[in-house]
């Protein structure tokens, strides 16, 4: 019996004396890459051809390996080939549906990877040619809208949005795609509203539209009017913005849960003992390495929408409960041994579950709660490029959040408590908190913890400043809030204190090393402030008195870093430089911290002389700062409680087109139209025709 082999479309027989036969769809190909019409000898031709099995891998390699000559001598037939795949779009025979939309993704594709350094209007002209680009773009635009509207095959939505991912993605620079001009001017926005909206539509589809979404709100962004830019921040449809919401939730407590399972799995015995010393995240094969890498094409889309929309932002508190991921029955996602976490959709049983029971002793979560977390094991390793971005992208979010009113007032609401379990770094002077012993509390307490643990854990040679400013402006505008509306936050502000002193030891300590590379006067000046923003309006916002001499006892027991930093900063001011300038800015920063520590020490030493005393203990050092505040004078510093809100042009610009093309290349690669889903989408078709 002849066993046969696929390779290019070619069909080999066991005798090796017989020619390779090939696949009839393959030789119609062959026909349209001749120089003919053709429908001269066939007029059906088009008919029959989208009755055929498409071979993908045929026809985007004959594709890639014609020269420009070539293309240009086809380029009719090539044009007449997207022409009538656009008209079998609106075809009620749904396998030609299906062979004309995986057709058209191997044209896209094909055509982009053989002239990748063409103009975007020579691929026009190749694919459709100029005078009719805009009609044809305007046929498909429309059919794809239709289908994925109608009531028709999930399937063929699915496709839809895999087409559209793949026309989004062809170029690695997405606002060097002309032909999304065409998708601009034609806009699916509402399409991808819908499938959004409906809890259905979103269980099967919502992670490919999100994801759409995020891209084509990035294309030229800066350059001219993006149509999905304008629309997007004006969407103020509920069930539209919870469904977006719900999407991005499921995929990224998709991502927690595959972290937590796998740091459970790599826990016990010698490896979880090293692993803690070395403070790695865990011991593995090499083939099987955990990656870290987060999905940044779902935190682009959260970016977006708080950053965009004003109405999202109630979408980050809307309560739910918290589903125990580890026994939530799912239906598995196929993925590569290799890929990253989160670099695939959330399980369809997940994005179809948006209301669940409500059980009195479950604990509630939230969109942010989830995002905290994520963010939290995002931020442990930021020593690579791609980690260090996507820490980036998460601190931003946070930037948008905290200074955004509204998000403000359901941090600091006494009435939305939650327990929230950030992951932490595994360090060999601490032990790991037990989930149980973390207390209920307003969200900006985790906010809070997030960026200490932070502070703590990033002082090292590869010194991330770029996060540690966006750190420290974060916990500024969250106090600068509570400043203004007197919320008495009870939160144990010592181990901020604590943290930011240790921050500062840390710029003294490598002060040759770090002004090699960054100006470390800037982010002292941003702590130095902080503590200023204590000392001159703390009595309006911390939660009791005792809080308030807690502060001062923390500056004065460690002084001798403050009095290191002020000599440092000194003499880099008196000498000529680039750094003369910002290190005398913390020079006169520190006035009232120095103050403090000129009042009291000597009230302290003298208060240790007179009743004997070699070492004072807290509550003695306390009382000498209760008792000597009178004649403490201080200075009123100006602009303390004043920030610059957060504008993603012209300073973020370049990070996010790094960024989107990172995305871009991501998806491309993840956006497969294999063999097996032709069969599985063929099979279909073929019992409903």
């Amino acid at each position: 019996m002849a066993q046969t082999e696929k390779k290019s479309g070619l069909l080999r027989r066991t005798s090796s004396s017989k020619k390779p036969l090939k696949e009839k769809v393959v030789l119609m190909y062959d026909e349209i890459f001749a120089k003919e019409d053709p429908t001269k000898n066939n007029p059906r031709f088009w008919d029959e051809l989208f009755l055929m099995k498409v071979n993908l891998e045929y026809l985007e390699g004959k594709l890639e390996s014609l020269d420009g000559d070539e293309v240009m001598k086809v380029k009719d037939n090539i044009n007449s080939l997207f022409h009538h795949c656009v008209q079998a779009l609106g075809e009620e025979h749904q396998i030609k549906v299906v062979n004309a939309l995986q057709t058209l993704c191997a044209l896209f594709r094909g055509v982009h990877q053989k002239n990748k350094s063409a103009t975007g209007f020579d691929i026009i002209n190749m694919l459709m040619g100029f005078d009719k680009a805009e009609l044809r773009m305007k046929e498909l635009m429309e059919s794809l809208d239709s289908l994925l509207c109608g009531d028709g095959s999930e399937s063929l939505k699915s496709l839809c949005l895999k087409l559209l991912l793949c026309l989004v993605t062809v170029t690695d620079n997405i606002s060097q795609n002309t032909i999304l001009e065409y998708v601009m001017i034609n806009s699916i926005f509402e399409a991808i509203l819908q499938i959004l909206s409906d809890v259905s539509s979103r269980a099967q589809h919502g992670y490919d539209a999100v994801v759409l979404l995020a891209l084509l709100v990035n294309y030229r962004k800066y350059e001219s009017v993006n149509p999905y830019i304008v629309k997007l921040s004006i969407v103020d449809d509920e069930p539209t913005l919870d469904g977006m919401g719900m999407v991005i939730h499921h995929a990224l407590t998709d991502y927690n849960r595959q972290y937590k399972d796998k740091e459970e799995e790599n826990q016990g015995g010698f490896f979880s003992t090293l692993t803690s010393m070395v403070g790695n995240m865990f011991i593995a094969d090499a083939d099987e390495k955990l990656s870290v890498q987060t999905n940044e094409a779902i935190l682009l889309a959260l970016y977006e929408a708080v950053h965009l929309n004003r109405n999202f932002i109630t979408v980050l508190a809307q309560s739910h409960p918290e589903i125990d991921m580890a026994t939530t029955p799912v239906t598995p996602v196929p993925a590569s041994p290799l890929t990253p976490l989160g670099t695939t959709p959330p399980s369809l049983d997940m994005m179809n579950n948006p209301e669940l029971p409500l059980d009195p002793n479950l604990q509630t979560s939230n969109l942010l709660i989830t995002f905290l977390k994520y963010s939290s094991i995002i931020v442990q390793d930021t020593k690579d490029e791609h980690r260090l971005n996507s820490a980036r992208l998460c601190l931003i979010i946070l930037t948008c959040i905290a200074e955004d009113q509204y998000a403000d007032a359901f941090l600091h609401d006494d009435n939305m408590n939650f327990r929230v379990n950030l992951h932490k770094m595994p360090m060999r002077h601490r032990k790991k908190a037990a989930d149980k012993n973390i207390p209920s509390r307003p969200l900006v307490c985790a906010v809070l913890d997030l960026m200490v643990e932070f502070i703590v854990t990033h002082m090292m040679k590869e010194f991330p400043m770029d996060l540690y400013v966006r750190c420290i402006q974060i916990i500024h505008k969250l106090i600068c809030y509570q400043k203004k509306c007197r919320i008495r936050l009870h939160y144990t502000w010592r181990d901020l204190w604590s943290a930011l002193i240790n921050l500062l030891k840390f710029l003294l300590s490598n002060e040759t090393g770090l002004l090699a590379k960054h100006n470390i006067f800037q982010l002292a000046l941003q702590v130095v402030n902080l503590f200023n923003m204590f000392i001159t309006y703390g009595d309006t916002f911390l939660p009791t008195p005792s809080s308030y001499d807690e502060l001062y006892y923390e500056i004065i027991r460690m002084h001798q870093v403050f009095d290191n930093l002020y000599c440092m900063v000194l003499r880099v001011s008196t000498n000529a430089g680039q750094w003369k300038e910002p290190a005398s800015k913390v020079t006169h920063a520190l006035v009232n911290v120095r103050a403090i520590i000129n009042h009291f020490n000597p009230k302290i030493e003298s208060y240790a002389a007179v009743n004997h005393i070699s070492q004072l203990s807290e509550d003695q050092v306390l009382e000498v700062v209760r008792s000597n505040y009178d004649t403490l004078t201080l200075k009123l510093q100006d602009g303390l409680d004043q920030f610059e809100r957060y504008s993603e042009q012209p300073k973020e610009a370049g990070f996010f087109k790094e960024l989107v093309r990172s995305i871009s290349l991501n998806v491309r690669k993840n956006v497969s139209l294999s063999t097996m889903s032709q069969d599985v989408l063929l099979k279909e078709f073929s019992s409903i025709s």
